[in-house]
């Protein structure tokens, strides 16, 4: 995947609020731990690579002022280091990516409230996949995903505040 598509992803993730009660009640998030895969003897971190926000200067999936890259970049140090790992410039004990995108043709099947019919109708994701690498095999040892529907135009806190809960609801997922 490109990695403006997966940044794209991040981005509609940080817009998305569904016809949910709450701020994140439509974030659905998973993780997977390879079979082999000792957590705990991971210590130290450094990134893989870079990532870019998709340009959006209509301010329609990320808001002007709000740099989604910055924030999940930041929440997953944050994470990491609450799991006790230290980010380093060499030899780290694993890598750390992150993709982001939106799938803008995603269909639903929904009941007209009038006629009780249903028909299909156009309800964009979002997606955020944190992966850590071992830098040795190149091979995947732990992968979150949070998928959630996308609106436009959020305010920057409900933005912030979305990514935060994606990325801590993963953290809490992985078992070192």
């Amino acid at each position: 995947m490109h990695v403006r598509h997966a940044i794209l992803l991040v981005v509609a993730l940080l817009f998305t609020a569904a016809c949910a009660s709450t701020l994140t009640s439509d974030i659905e998030v998973k993780t997977e731990t390879a079979s082999k895969a000792n957590l705990k003897a991971y210590k130290t971190y450094a990134w893989l690579g870079s990532a870019e926000i998709v340009n959006d200067p209509k301010g329609q999936w990320e808001p002007p002022e709000f740099d989604a890259d910055a924030e999940i970049r930041y929440l997953i140090n944050a994470a990491l280091r609450d799991k006790g790992m230290t980010e380093v410039a060499a030899n780290p004990d694993v890598l750390v990516g992150f993709a982001a995108g939106i799938d803008m043709a995603t269909l639903e099947i929904k009941e007209n409230p009038d006629n009780k019919m249903q028909t299909l109708e156009n309800v964009p994701k979002g997606a955020l996949v944190v992966m850590l690498v071992d830098p040795k095999t190149r091979q995947p040892v732990w992968v979150g995903e949070a998928l959630a529907n996308v609106q436009k135009k959020l305010p920057s806190k409900d933005v912030k505040a979305r990514l935060k809960y994606a990325v801590k609801e993963m953290f809490d997922q992985m078992k070192r």
